[in-house]
């Protein structure tokens, strides 16, 4: 097994823009981005992870005036069914992130401060098509045709045509230094997002606009009136806010920049890959170790949209079908980096077959037997069988070495699969051991299989905590085993049953993990 990275870890999700409530696609990037950074814990890294919201821009204050109130009052609620969200999703972030906050004002403008102090900033006039949706500028060679004469973004948002005084950034001076970058290997991933933003710089780039003078919603330019900067300028900093920039003497700066892993949609990968690297490049900071855009998930095939009435609220999903069930799910069903899709029926499909009859009946049969059994007492000081040894080999090799290395590869789906074969090992042990005859045939052989098996429970809870984190500490409760023994390198510690069986621990009748969920009715949706 290779030697275990324990240097410090920083991950972050794009930060949301809450012009609207969280829809499932928010919730997927959450919980993904809470599977890494649980993950990097076990492993024994020392992990910050940051998420929030985007709360500048014109998009904000145009939804703020149509309902008659002031942007801040809507960011502020709005912002609050994010933070509510993760909340409810068990997302285990360090810090909740809002870009109205003073310390991100601070930072922003500290690294404008820095970009113009090399050079990268002028003044000029900027002519040109911009997204408000997608708080984005377009080339006309971008733009694809709407109905009538209604001109669209590649992402099929309206765009409208823009004149107004700006601060530009020297985008172009970056042209090679960012084709270096995105042609270095493990920068940006999958590779058909890499393929794509080599292919756009090449084109050529022009310099960007990184002001408004049309709306005062933002952070104000240093030493200017009436320019806000460009949103993506503000939200773009916000994952150096967190660390405590610009201060010169900051333990998170010094700690965890440059980030482990940007984790962020694949529609918004442009703004990461090539304008945040050129910020940092003018600023003389180091550009993020990783980016990755992950895929879109689609209700029934379709993406989800006000306009087709398809918009899921992930908090009833959750409250429907368990948190646990809802992150197995989303990390199972959908190869991380392409489009997937989901539905209330294959939630229940996914979740019975997998967690309910697999390994969830494993544990309650394991420990009902035990505590019915045997009192509850395990056995101790036996010379395990052939088939003992072959089923601990191959959890073992599951749960510490294979999820492991999928995992920190982003394949969650893979790592969950190599998991899910140690689980139907374990229950195939079972009915070939069977130990409810050996109850009366051999009664000490009944004892021992069914010691394997709690060991094998331990080390298999152990392993699937990042993704079912509340399900996984309940059956590590029912196994007595201590909080602090459940990282990944406590699975090889050998003494760990020794001490737990000279406790005094015994086995109690097991309360169920994972009761069977129920298809929803016909004709009802999610």
């Amino acid at each position: 097994m290779a030697e275990t990275d324990t240097s410090p870890f920083y991950i972050t999700t794009a930060i949301s823009y809450p012009n609207g409530r969280p829809h499932i696609g928010h919730a997927y990037e959450a919980i993904a981005a809470d599977v890494i950074a649980r993950f990097q814990r076990l492993q024994g890294r020392r992990v910050r992870f940051q998420t929030g919201t985007d709360e500048h821009g014109l998009k904000m204050a145009r939804k703020a005036e149509e309902q008659g109130r002031t942007p801040s009052d809507l960011a502020d609620e709005m912002s609050s069914y994010f933070r509510d969200m993760c909340d409810a999703l068990n997302v285990s972030y360090d810090r909740f992130i809002r870009t109205s906050e003073p310390d991100h004002h601070r930072a922003s403008q500290a690294i404008w401060q820095a970009m113009e102090a090399a050079g990268d900033l002028y003044l000029d006039r900027y002519e040109g098509w911009y997204s408000v949706r997608d708080e984005a500028y377009y080339d006309a060679s971008e733009l694809v045709e709407g109905e009538g004469d209604e001109k669209l973004s590649p992402q099929g948002t309206p765009v409208e045509w823009t004149i107004e005084e700006s601060w530009f950034f020297r985008l172009s001076k970056y042209e090679q230094p960012l084709l270096e970058l995105l042609r270095t290997p493990g920068f940006l991933e999958p590779a058909s997002r890499r393929n794509e933003m080599i292919a756009f710089v090449e084109q050529g780039l022009r310099d960007l606009s990184v002001s408004r003078t049309s709306f005062d919603w933002g952070v104000k330019v240093p030493g200017s009136d009436n320019h806000v900067m460009y949103v993506w300028v503000d939200a773009l900093t916000n994952y150096l806010t967190g660390l405590g920039y610009p201060d010169e003497i900051s333990e998170g700066m010094n700690t965890f920049w440059p980030a482990s892993l940007h984790l962020i949609g694949k529609d918004i990968v442009r703004f990461h890959t090539i304008y945040w690297p050129a910020f940092l490049m003018s600023a003389k900071l180091p550009v993020p170790q990783k980016v990755f855009g992950h895929g879109f998930l689609l209700n029934r095939g379709q993406k989800e949209s006000k306009s087709l009435g398809n918009v899921t609220d992930p908090l009833e999903l959750a409250e429907r079908f368990g948190v646990d069930a809802l992150r197995y799910f989303l990390m199972r069903e959908v190869a991380f980096g392409q489009d997937g899709s989901y539905s209330p029926e294959a939630i229940v499909l996914r979740a019975n077959a997998e967690l309910a009859n697999s390994f969830g009946n494993l544990a309650q049969r394991t420990l009902s037997m035990i505590a019915k059994n045997m009192d509850g007492r395990l056995e101790v000081n036996f010379s395990p069988a052939e088939a003992d040894l072959e089923l601990r080999n191959t959890v073992n090799d599951a749960s510490r070495t294979l999820l492991p290395k999928a995992f920190e590869q982003l394949s969650f789906s893979t790592g969950i699969e190599d998991w899910l074969r140690a689980v139907y090992a374990c229950n195939q042990y079972v009915d070939e051991q069977a130990p409810w005859a050996l109850k009366k045939s051999d009664p000490d052989r009944m004892r021992v299989v069914l010691t394997i098996l709690f060991q094998q429970l331990r080390t298999l809870a152990i392993a699937i905590q990042p993704v079912t984190p509340e399900k996984a500490a309940a059956l590590l409760d029912q196994l007595g085993i201590p909080e602090n023994e459940r990282t990944y390198a406590a699975i090889d510690n050998d003494t760990w049953f020794d001490r737990l069986v000279a406790s005094g621990f015994t086995v109690a009748p097991p309360t169920p993990l994972f009761p069977r969920l129920e298809l929803p009715a016909e004709g009802e949706g999610a």
